[in-house]
């Protein structure tokens, strides 16, 4: 099992109850000592930015080495997909794991707007916690550019992530302003992760024991609240970069909106 070490670097509207999902929702007002009939509080006036987190030790964004190389898919000619689950170009091999279609929203935290025309890039391990062009270098997998349509909204296909020692399962991302302000090299206008929820990933796992083994035992070693990226995180903080998993005709599919304090 390969060795990761992610440090942290932290820093309401009408349609609240529809970004979040009624259950998240219904957690987040809880959580405020209120009810569902209440009104929202002033505070309540925007959607829930994302937090900043750190990149973690495997970005492959051009910011980092291996064995002394820069290490950049972004400069990659195929990088722009929505199914990462394989490797391209000059790379070989193919992610294990659960398969999972995941949207993500992309909108400015002021007014809920979507971000049309930005680009998110995302990246996460394999079910046994390895990352492509690192601790398997041959490969450059579950690494993926999209560009967000009217609706603010981009797909991919991937697979869920395994749980590796000491980080609860998470994906990591990259926010730029355009796809070529992102194979630019341009500062990314957000970079956080996203967590899966508590009691799915669990059972998404004992579904596929065999790959997810290892994940299985440090899943149970590390919970959300002792992460070392999302603890410091408020209650909405948390609801809101967290995946909403649902499954359908066999197939497994997560949501998450992205709003971003530009």
């Amino acid at each position: 099992m390969p060795q990761h070490d992610d440090h942290a670097d932290h820093g309401f509207r009408h349609d609240f109850p529809h970004l979040l999902g009624r259950r998240r929702f219904l957690t987040v007002l809880s959580g405020l000592g209120l009810s569902a009939t209440a009104g929202l509080p002033a505070a309540a006036l925007d959607c829930v930015a994302i937090p900043r987190e750190t990149a973690g030790p495997f970005p492959a964004d051009g910011t980092n080495r291996r064995a002394g190389q820069i290490v950049d898919v972004l400069k990659q000619s195929g990088v722009l997909r929505r199914d990462i689950t394989t490797s391209f170009g000059e790379a070989e091999g193919q992610a294990e794991g659960v398969p999972i279609s995941l949207e993500l929203t992309l909108q400015a935290h002021a007014g809920c707007t979507p971000l049309e025309g930005y680009a998110i890039y995302i990246w996460h391990c394999d079910a046994g916690g390895g990352y492509s062009m690192y601790n398997v270098p041959e490969a450059n997998w579950l690494r993926g550019l999209g560009v967000a349509d009217a609706e603010g909204k981009v797909a991919f296909d991937t697979v869920v992530p395994g749980c590796y020692p000491r980080r609860w399962p998470h994906i990591h991302f990259e926010v730029f302003e355009s796809a070529e302000a992102a194979v630019s090299g341009a500062r990314p206008v957000l970079i956080s992760q996203l967590a899966f929820p508590e009691g799915q990933i669990g059972d998404i796992y004992q579904s596929d024991a065999g790959r997810y083994a290892q994940s299985i035992r440090n899943l149970a070693g590390i919970p959300l609240s002792r992460d070392s990226i999302f603890r410091d995180n408020s209650a909405a903080e948390l609801a809101q970069q967290t995946v909403e998993v649902s499954s359908g005709a066999g197939a497994l599919n997560g949501q998450a909106t992205i709003p971003i304090a530009l």
